[in-house]
């Protein structure tokens, strides 16, 4: 458990102003030795931009092409220059020997950033993640979005981000 949970809390006008935000996270995990083999969830209700947050970070990150959404595949792998990559999106997951089978438990073991949608529906089953980042929208449609860490490298990560609140 983390001694030292930081808690960020940010007002996103635009999707510029999201595209920013997964620019510095991405910076802060490059930066960061072991930034890459961490585990950040996303929740937050239909619609309000977990993807769209994802496609940035990942981007940021150096993958090109098409970012897909893993709603029905579950999993989406990329490999960057500072590693391996995983985009889950647990929306359609429903069936936990589905984990067993797939070979979550073996990606999860693995190095590599994994980025969760959905986390409350494999519940039991994911780590502790790093980073929580909870997304809700207001009706300016403006995000609001909130970092929480629960462990070390999580609060070590946030603490490198440069943001304007």
């Amino acid at each position: 458990m983390n001694n030292s949970t930081i808690v960020k809390t940010l007002l996103l006008p635009s999707e510029l102003a999201t595209a920013g935000l997964a620019q510095q996270l991405a910076v802060s995990l490059i930066q960061h030795r072991i930034g890459l083999n961490a585990c950040i969830t996303l929740d937050g209700e239909l619609g309000v931009g977990k993807t769209t947050f994802v496609r940035h970070l990942l981007q940021a990150l150096g993958v090109t092409g098409r970012v897909k959404s893993p709603t029905y595949a579950v999993v989406e792998p990329y490999e960057v220059n500072a590693g391996h990559i995983w985009h889950f999106d647990f929306y359609r997951f429903t069936d936990p020997q589905e984990w067993e089978d797939a070979g979550f438990r073996d990606i999860f073991a693995s190095l590599g950033l994994k980025l969760c949608e959905w986390p409350t529906h494999a519940q039991g089953m994911l780590p502790m993640p790093d980073i929580a980042m909870h997304i809700s929208v207001d009706n300016q449609d403006h995000r609001h979005i909130v970092l929480k860490s629960h462990t070390a490298l999580g609060s070590e990560l946030l603490t490198r981000l440069e943001l304007q609140t």
